[in-house]
């Protein structure tokens, strides 16, 4: 069985603003291709790379500081407060958050908010930009459906209208001149792992490969563990909750997500500051924004609450389904 959901028209109007806002140029474009390629080219040549020329523990503990930094950033400024508003942030935190998070390399805050609250308000349905399920349930459809999940959309011309979907950061000063600072923050999240490793080592080879290592390695590594998300965390997994899409659970991706592969769980109740809401289930996410709240930088934090998740429980012979 195959069935096909028609693309939305750029001119739609569900609100007092249309989904779409025109085109990306053929330069921006070429620069989402080459953020998206280039690291990926690195991933591939990672095996024979560590195999001819060794991977050393300079390269590993660097490459691990910044993917678990820049990831905190996505998952936890750009995904829980600024697309979700699960906490609220001093001011201080809210532009820290704003730059780490435009450190992963997965495009500057104000567009990748609106993409997100445009996924969240019609998940698995015309006008998501990144569903698995646009074309069909066959398994053509669902191999056409995860390329484009998983990063086949960003190659696409059209563009979320960040005045609909995230007018609050448009609206924000310091968001805005973190928004316009991503060149720079995409040179200084490459560059800066190879200075440290140069200097660490105090050798030129060692700045080169810590730039392989720590920074196009790591920003693959990041990009495709945030992809899978989308694709992945789509199709394959658990769903115990109700929810108005094909979200799921999906454990294996736990850790190096820092708690977003427990997609099902969040899908149900988008504001929550926890994902990972049952017994067992880690979210480092979630315990960096208690570390926050116990500092007194983040407060009014949205923490699950029993009712809200019995009332969003299936029914258990339906807990697979």
């Amino acid at each position: 069985m195959t069935t096909t959901l028609p693309q939305p028209a750029a001119d739609r109007r569900d609100g007092p603003e249309p989904m779409l806002a025109g085109e990306k140029s053929d330069g921006q474009l070429a620069l989402v291709k080459l953020f998206a390629i280039v690291p990926l080219l690195a991933l591939v040549a990672a095996v024979p790379f560590a195999w001819g020329w060794g991977l050393g523990w300079v390269d590993v503990g660097l490459a691990l500081f910044f993917y678990t930094f820049t990831c905190l950033g996505v998952t936890v400024g750009f995904h829980r407060y600024f697309t979700h508003g699960s906490f609220k942030a001093k001011r201080g935190l809210r532009v820290a958050l704003a730059v780490v998070g435009s450190m992963a390399m997965q495009g500057p805050v104000v567009g990748w908010v609106a993409d997100h609250r445009r996924h969240h308000a019609y998940a698995d349905k015309e006008g998501d930009p990144h569903s698995p399920w646009l074309f069909g349930t066959g398994p053509v459809a669902l191999a056409k459906g995860f390329w484009h999940a998983h990063m086949g959309w960003m190659f696409e011309r059209e563009q979320t209208n960040a005045v609909r979907f995230a007018p609050d950061l448009l609206a924000d000063r310091d968001i805005r001149r973190v928004d316009r600072l991503f060149p720079v923050l995409t040179v200084a999240t490459l560059v800066v792992p190879a200075v440290l490793g140069g200097l660490i080592t105090m050798s030129w080879w060692g700045a080169v490969t810590a730039f392989f290592w720590a920074s196009l390695v790591r920003v693959a590594l990041l990009h495709h563990v945030t992809w899978s998300v989308n694709s992945i965390c789509h199709m394959i997994g658990d769903r115990p909750y109700e929810a108005r899409d094909k979200s799921a659970n999906f454990w294996p991706l736990a850790i190096a997500s820092m708690g977003e592969s427990w997609h099902n769980s969040h899908h149900a109740d988008p504001t929550c500051a926890r994902h990972g809401v049952r017994r067992g289930q880690l979210d480092i996410s979630a315990r960096l924004i208690w570390v926050f709240e116990k500092l007194g930088w983040v407060y009014r934090v949205r923490w699950p609450k029993p009712e809200r998740l019995a009332a969003k429980l299936k029914a258990p012979a339906r807990d697979h389904a």
